[in-house]
């Protein structure tokens, strides 16, 4: 396995759209969402590390995460825990990242993937990465892989490429999540893919990127070069990390460099934001009810998304459409076609009975 080969796993998010499972104190990437036996910051490490040597993949999360990633990923070392210690978007930590790594291994070429997306076809996930990192070994090049859009999904900003040469497309640029007659328009174009958040890369091209494109970021991040890797990081990264702009990836390098490129992907992919995106993806009883953990008795009752804990016994009559969670102190009954108000909801039962709920 190349030893130039690193990974930066994101996996400090709080997921709070799958509330009441996912929770500020232990979000959704530490929970196995899907029934399978494993976390999906467990299923995203295993698929990454069949490209990248285990030693190479580092783990950014935010500081009271720590002892759950070392918990969920035994063959982790303290070492590989990149630390943030402030919400500060993706910017900033994947600078901070990549400075790490560069001072490790000045040759290194790297891949930035959530914990949390949901990857069926691992080995054609592997191929991908593969041909992307070929190319960003030979071209100073930032490379992200996009999703064939199966319908005009509004939740996901969309990557408009242009002609490809060996399966590799120019990105002419990142638009907004549309309306729907928009999305319409991207789809019947046929050269939009969705943008799924994973982005390859030498850490030689992403850090001029960043001293290019967002000079105050990267004089920060660069004056603790000298601390990084060694006893005195955490102190410069406690004193300094939170001084660092709250901006994304995508606005503070992608949509303004040229070098730009985008790999459609080959497999089937979920970004498993919602439940309802979760419910797309999991085995359906004959009324197309999706169940994880329980057992249910229903009558009358299709198209549910139902979770608890194992073996629960629930019985649902005259429901349809609906997400029904059941975890310790909180029952969630709520319409799948209102998902996207959960993190209101949420926000609502923290502030008239407590942040313990959230």
């Amino acid at each position: 396995m190349n030893k130039n080969y690193y990974a930066i796993l994101m996996a400090g998010g709080v997921g709070s759209r799958f509330w009441p499972i996912s929770t500020e104190q232990f979000p959704k990437q530490f929970h196995d969402m899907l029934g399978t036996g494993d976390t999906l910051i467990q299923k995203t490490f295993s698929r990454l590390s069949q490209v990248i040597p285990k030693e190479n993949i580092f783990i950014l999360t935010n500081e009271k995460y720590n002892d759950l990633v070392l918990q969920q990923l035994p063959e982790v070392t303290q070492r590989q825990v990149v630390l943030e210690p402030a919400m500060r978007n993706t910017a900033p930590c994947i600078l901070y990242a990549s400075l790490k790594i560069q001072k490790e291994n000045p040759d290194a070429v790297m891949i930035v993937a959530p914990s949390d997306h949901w990857i069926e076809d691992e080995n054609a996930f592997s191929q991908n990465v593969q041909q992307a990192f070929q190319f960003c070994e030979q071209n100073d090049a930032l490379m992200t892989l996009g999703i064939t859009p199966t319908f005009p999904n509004t939740g996901y900003g969309y990557i408009e490429s242009g002609e490809a040469t060996n399966g590799i497309h120019p990105v002419i640029q990142f638009r907004e999540k549309p309306d729907y007659e928009t999305a319409k328009q991207f789809l019947s174009q046929g050269n939009f893919l969705w943008n799924a958040g994973i982005f390859m890369w030498s850490v030689a091209s992403v850090i001029k990127a960043f001293e290019n494109n967002q000079p105050e970021l990267f004089q920060l991040f660069k004056t603790g070069i000298p601390s990084y890797n060694t006893q005195s990081e955490e102190e410069f990264i406690s004193n300094n990390y939170a001084k660092a702009e709250n901006i994304s990836v995508d606005y503070a390098i992608m949509e303004s460099s040229k070098n730009v490129y985008v790999i459609p992907a080959t497999f089937d992919w979920n970004d498993l934001g919602t439940w309802g995106s979760l419910y797309d993806k999991l085995d359906k009883d004959k009324d197309q009810n999706a169940v994880v953990n329980a057992k249910t008795l229903t009558e009358d009752a299709s198209g549910n998304m139902i979770r608890t804990k194992a073996d629960k016994l629930v019985v649902v009559d005259g429901l349809k459409d609906y997400i029904i969670v059941d975890k310790d102190e909180v029952l969630l009954i709520f319409p799948k076609t209102k998902e996207q108000d959960i993190k209101t909801v949420l926000q609502n039962v923290k502030d008239q009975f407590g942040e313990h709920y959230g």
